[in-house]
């Protein structure tokens, strides 16, 4: 904290604050363009750079504030530097300096972790855009506005919100609902954090699997019509820990959360993911192909790869189903019996944890008897740990009831050399090894039913088992499937359905979705998915798909705020429903307050109709506390000096965000005009 007299402490600061700029523009290494750069500065001071600390020492006044005095040595307090060169009336904007002379500033000093605040909006991803923009190539530059609130300014935001313009749609069209059943999917239109919140009051430890793709935060061609990835890095933080701990209350004991992502925020997705979620409760990363081509834009190495991180409310209850086998895996298991496919391994262990060390349980002697072509005995445990072989003591076979028995016949001893080949798990290098199965009994029995196979090649005797086809396996951590390929099972997929238009993009491949919810909720009971990125809809899809394959009773909730909502998620929700001849779900909106006036400053073109419609919020809509609106009237001239993009930026950032949509609690407040039928609905669906 600075060192400032309480008396005049206005001026003093003013005062500090020109004495530092004054000071800093003796250094030439600190001016870009003409003018201080505040982040050169502050990058500058916390690396304790020697010139700028010996400049600071110049000048009395700032060594007073900036420097503390141990036993005659100067300590810098870098923080109180940081902080102080960091407000907003240090080298101001005219947009800041416009801010602070009608009252509208705030300071931000918490680490992300600590930190209540909520991101509320972010570009273009969660904006209502330009009525009419159906298609990407119809690009403009969207305005930005990235809002985010203070622990004091959302005492309501998170309550639940009234919900309208209520449809339901099934393989016969097109319905008004009356009432919704916990049977039923649903689509919901609105800002994401506050759809979440308001699903709290119905579906907190309800969720089985979370699955989101959310913004990755990166420079690229995304950044258009549905997409705009450029985040502020801590920003985008705050943005994800504020849904991920909604996400975390809405999902069941033994839930799960998937989160899609790259190499950009990926390390600092899965630190921020540890402390939401716990590192114990962290499940592993898959890998997936999305990309085989690589993306050539790439500075250096051609990009093929995404993540998916996964971690369970309470690891310990999460399971993960087996996955179906692919046509490549099945095309493994070349040999058949009566008993099905199959194909053989080595029953000699050879990767990791396969010395006697490791299992010591799983070294013995195996017999085969060269005139049965048998295995026909087993040895016992060996003892030691040298490399000499000792010979086992006990040679056990099974007895007329399949029972483990030890037998040992001379004639079994004197026909070791001519018909009796003992069989030890030695590799080729002749170091000792363990068989994969320590369950004498069951060696036995399989080779009595022939699951066995002797090689002799030369003098050299191995065992092969038979390896029966399995259902399905456990997944493995890098997904390489052309399946997963995120332009022919997505992008194309889309284009598709609607008559060769690009309305989307890169949306993930229906695959790589339909294999996670596979293995991540269960087959015989209600399992509901919850997708607040709705995206294009694939996750709808998925589930759709998956139900109709497996007859499964899986659900799903999405949650989006783009108008292609209306023309592509839903739709294509429909289409899935109509070519499956099954499936159903109902489609809702946040009514919206303050929204309303966010969507019309967007598409306005002039400072003229801005003007217009700030006269229709002093009347009708909910302004922040901070703002006197006749503060901004006094001031009109200076707000009409900002630049078209900052007077759009200031009249949403005045708005009271609490209020961008209508609280249930006020859902009879005569102003909102909620319809009868609409009070019924909500009525219904809060207390389902």
């Amino acid at each position: 904290m600075l060192n400032l007299p309480l008396n005049n402490l206005q001026t003093t600061m003013q005062d500090l604050y020109k004495e530092l700029i004054e000071l800093l523009e003796a250094d030439q290494a600190l001016i870009i363009d003409d003018k201080l750069n505040k982040a050169l500065i502050i990058d500058r001071a916390l690396r304790l750079d020697p010139a700028l600390i010996k400049l600071l020492l110049t000048h009395p006044n700032i060594k007073k504030q900036f420097f503390v005095d141990i036993e005659g040595i100067l300590v810098f307090d870098k923080v109180a530097f940081q902080r102080f060169v960091n407000t907003k009336k240090f080298l101001p904007n005219s947009y800041t300096q416009y801010k602070n002379k009608i009252g509208l500033s705030t300071d931000n000093d918490h680490f992300i972790t600590d930190s209540r605040e909520v991101v509320l909006v972010w570009p273009h991803k969660d904006c209502i855009l330009e009525g009419g923009q159906t298609k990407e190539d119809a690009k403009r530059n969207e305005i930005f506005y990235n809002t985010t609130l203070a622990p004091d300014e959302i005492d309501v935001l998170t309550a639940p919100k009234v919900l309208t313009n209520w449809k339901r749609y099934d393989k016969d069209g097109e319905t008004t609902p009356t009432k919704i059943s916990k049977a039923d999917n649903l689509i919901l239109k609105g800002n994401n954090y506050l759809s979440i919140n308001s699903l709290k009051a119905r579906f907190t430890g309800q969720i089985k699997l979370v699955y989101i793709d959310p913004p990755y935060n990166t420079a690229s061609t995304a950044s258009t019509f549905a997409y705009n990835n450029s985040f502020n890095h801590s920003t985008w933080l705050t943005f994800m820990k504020n849904r991920m701990e909604v996400a975390k209350q809405l999902l069941k004991n033994d839930g799960v959360i998937c989160i899609a992502i790259d190499d950009e925020e990926y390390a600092h997705l899965k630190i921020l993911s540890d402390e939401i979620f716990g590192r114990e409760n962290y499940m592993g990363t898959i890998i997936v192909q999305s990309n085989p081509r690589g993306r050539t834009i790439n500075s250096f190495f051609a990009t093929c790869h995404e993540y998916a991180l996964v971690y369970g409310k309470n690891a310990i209850q999460a399971t993960v189903n087996n996955l179906a086998l692919s046509t490549q895996q099945e095309d493994n298991f070349g040999e058949a019996d009566d008993d099905g496919k199959y194909r053989f391994l080595p029953f000699r262990r050879s990767g990791g944890t396969s010395t006697p060390d490791e299992r010591p349980n799983s070294e013995f002697s195996i017999y085969y008897s060269k005139s049965s072509n048998k295995i026909i005995a087993v040895g016992g445990e060996r003892k030691g740990k040298s490399e000499e072989l000792y010979k086992p003591k006990d040679i056990l076979t099974l007895n007329a009831k399949d029972e483990l028995v030890k037998n040992v016949p001379e004639h079994f001893l004197s026909n070791l050399i001519d018909d009796i080949i003992e069989i030890l798990p030695i590799d080729i290098f002749g170091k000792r090894r363990v068989w994969r199965w320590s369950d004498r009994q069951a060696i036995l029995k399989s080779a009595k039913n022939d699951e066995f196979k002797i090689v002799i090649d030369k003098d050299k005797f191995t065992i092969q088992l038979k390896d029966r086809i399995k259902e399905g396996r456990k997944p493995k951590t890098i997904w390489t499937d052309s399946k997963y390929d995120a332009s022919a099972n997505g992008t194309m997929l889309i284009k598709k359905m609607f008559d060769g238009e690009k309305l989307f993009s890169y949306p993930k491949s229906l695959y790589t979705v339909k294999d996670t919810i596979q293995i991540l909720t269960n087959l015989d009971s209600d399992d509901i998915v919850l997708d607040f990125f709705g995206g294009s809809g694939t996750t709808a899809q998925a589930v759709l798909d998956l139900n109709k394959e497996d007859e499964g009773n899986r659900r799903f909730i999405l949650c989006e705020q783009m108008d292609y909502i209306n023309l592509v998620t839903a739709p294509r929700v429909k289409k899935v429903i109509d070519i499956n001849k099954e499936g159903s779900f109902i489609y809702a909106e946040l009514m919206q307050s303050n929204e309303n006036y966010i969507a019309q400053i967007q598409t306005a073109k002039t400072t003229k109709e801005l003007l217009k419609i700030w006269d229709e919020m002093q009347a009708t809509a909910f302004i922040s506390y901070k703002v006197l609106p006749g503060n901004i009237n006094n001031e009109i001239k200076d707000f009409e000096a900002l630049t078209f993009e900052e007077q759009q930026r200031f009249l949403v950032e005045i708005l009271d965000k609490n209020l961008l949509y209508v609280n249930k609690s006020e859902i009879n407040d005569a102003r909102h005009k909620v319809s009868e039928a609409d009070k019924e609905m909500n009525r219904n669906f809060y207390s389902m």
